[in-house]
């Protein structure tokens, strides 16, 4: 059973997600290794995001224990989603 997820929204031409999505996943990775990254194609799956009520992109929610926790669209800080990850996170897995 998955605990956490980050589920990352984007599209292969958004020329910020091409930057954003590898710092992203090297943070979540190396300060948050509990949480599972999973990144949806808008173009792809339109019918995925517009379920989740994703209508920009990048676009970034957090789930912890199946609910929904932090969403972020556009212009996403590291220091905003490690505020928004780190307490559910350790009160979680610590």
């Amino acid at each position: 059973m998955i605990r956490a997820c980050l589920c990352y929204y984007s599209h292969e031409r958004c020329n910020v997600c091409r930057v954003l999505k590898p710092k992203v996943a090297q943070f979540i990775r190396e300060t948050f290794p509990m949480v599972a990254l999973f990144y949806v194609d808008v173009e792809q799956f339109p019918e995925l995001a517009a379920q989740a009520q994703v209508f920009t992109v990048p676009t970034i929610k957090v789930f912890f224990e199946g609910r929904e926790s932090f969403q972020k669209s556009r212009n996403v800080s590291m220091n905003d989603l490690a505020a928004a990850i780190t307490r559910p996170y350790c009160l979680l897995f610590e």
